[in-house]
């Protein structure tokens, strides 16, 4: 076949592959939201065979013949274009599946979609003999990957390239090292404040059925379109792009206390926003997805801490939250955005604040790397994980279910995926920053808009600035055309220290 016609059938077979895996995520969404208990055995079953499924079409021979065909034209082609990065990621993608052995694909399927359940069943009663078993395959496999993959650094490094194309532990140190150092004396400042938030407005009690109402509300407001989506109550919140036009939302809700349900919501829409932007014409190529994780999880902070946690926001939004609960009828705007933004050191990642939560990340980082390096057996997780508590947040966790078996990560195979969440931040703050340069007015113009409930002009300069790219640029690329900065940590912390200063009365 000539360039063209090669290109064009990689194209068709890249979409009849997406919509085999726009199966498998609704298939995950259910096993999340709606399925049964007796149902997780064949469940798995099912992920495993359209994980085989997946994994031959990714590694037919056929590919790799068509992929060199249709590099001949691509020093013809503007290095910019669609197909120019279609090829780039088509390339890239399958170098990593032919070097995964498809026993190895599948095990890791099914030890993940066994993983997670396993997880459900035994979280609540921090029954970690019962999970145990189901980590030790998920961390084995994941090993085996690694060193079929191949890493010029470490292990860790073919697992977090998965998410975070380019990055590596040793690219993200001196990143992480210099956010730490920064935000430990932050902390201590915001503690020993003479003001400090009304903690209890958020635990009085908040009716599940407003809750709800409230929620839809609020995403609805900031962009989210219903008639594209939908949004349902789960374990662990999360966003999934089933295809184009069907981008779903959780959250879990908590009647006595406010936070975990709304910014849970807000976090989730935020993800779901970067889903419905992504333009459908370019479904099942490289166009036509997300560019990375950090990327993605930059949209859902911004939508959650910059906007949601606002003073802007509540101008807007807590007379709409008064209507729907009594207990908020005696609370001042002030009091309220205090504390919603209150800051403390606690055992919940995804409950954690702005100033804290990249303390959480760098724990389970640190953790992570020691698992893959070999350093850390996984029986020994809980006792690890409560010494770095200790250390990095001053907590010791009561049991296991606020402990090391918070977090659905690990049981689902996802190892190398937290640092991107603290990328996410990074790229976050940098993304406020220039958006409210590139609209005018900077922060406070940002804030009156939020008031008038106006959400739409910070939407549509993150639609034409990520959205619409997906993966055409590599993530460090496209933050340097939306941001004309390098990743760094100094925006984040000018955004922390100028928003706490002035909260907390510093």
């Amino acid at each position: 076949m000539p360039p063209r016609e090669s290109y064009d059938w990689l194209r068709a077979h890249a979409v009849e592959t997406a919509h085999i895996g726009s199966a498998l995520a609704l298939l995950h969404w259910d096993q999340s939201t709606k399925m049964p208990p007796a149902g997780h055995t064949h469940r798995a079953a099912q992920v495993a065979s359209l994980a085989g499924l997946l994994h031959e079409r990714r590694t037919d021979p056929r590919v790799g013949e068509a992929l060199a065909k249709a590099q001949a034209e691509l020093l013809r082609d503007d290095p910019d274009s669609e197909w120019v990065a279609n090829v780039r990621e088509w390339e890239r993608a399958y170098m990593r599946a032919v070097k995964i052995p498809a026993g190895l694909a599948v095990a890791l399927a099914r030890a993940a979609a066994e993983g997670e359940t396993a997880w459900k069943r035994a979280r609540p009663d921090g029954d970690w003999p019962a999970f145990l078993p189901y980590l030790e395959e998920i961390v084995r496999l994941r090993r085996e990957e690694a060193e079929a993959v191949g890493y010029a650094g470490e292990p860790y490094d073919a697992l977090l390239d998965e998410y975070e194309p380019g990055e590596t532990a040793a690219t993200l140190e001196p990143v992480l090292t210099g956010l730490r150092r920064e935000l430990v004396p932050l902390l201590e400042r915001i503690q020993g404040a003479p003001r400090q938030p009304d903690r209890s407005i958020l635990t009085r009690e908040y009716p599940l059925g407003c809750q709800r109402a409230l929620c839809r509300e609020a995403v609805a407001a900031i962009g989210f379109d219903f008639e594209a989506g939908r949004i349902d109550p789960t374990a662990h919140p999360f966003s999934t792009r089933i295809g184009p036009g069907d981008v779903r939302i959780t959250t879990r809700y908590n009647e006595r206390f406010f936070n975990e349900g709304f910014f849970g919501a807000i976090h989730e829409a935020g993800h779901a926003l970067y889903s419905q932007g992504i333009p459908g014409a370019h479904f099942g190529t490289p166009c036509g997805v997300s560019v990375s994780l950090g990327v993605h999880e930059s949209q859902s902070r911004l939508w959650e801490n910059m906007v949601a946690r606002s003073r802007g926001f509540w101008r807007h939004f807590l007379p709409r939250a008064v209507d729907r609960f009594e207990c908020l009828r005696d609370v001042e705007l002030d009091a309220f955005v205090l504390a919603v933004n209150d800051v403390r050191p606690s055992l919940i990642r995804v409950e954690a604040d702005e100033v804290t939560y990249n303390l959480h990340v760098l724990m389970r980082f640190e953790l992570e790397l020691a698992l893959l390096r070999g350093q850390l057996d996984p029986r020994d997780l809980p006792e690890a994980w409560n010494e770095a508590s200790r250390a990095l947040l001053g907590l010791t966790p009561p049991d296991l279910a606020d402990g090391v078996m918070q977090d659905v990560h690990w049981s689902a195979g996802l190892l190398g995926y937290f640092p991107t969440y603290t990328l996410g931040n990074l790229y976050a703050a940098q993304l406020f920053e220039a958006a409210g340069r590139d609209l005018g007015g900077g922060p406070g113009a940002m804030e009156e808009r939020f008031a008038a409930g106006d959400f739409a002009p910070l939407l549509g300069w993150l639609r034409a600035n990520v959205h619409v790219h997906g993966s055409r640029y590599v993530p460090r690329e496209l933050m340097r055309r939306a941001t004309g900065a390098e990743l760094g940590h100094e925006a984040f912390m000018g955004y922390l220290t100028a928003k706490y200063e002035a909260l907390y009365g510093l």
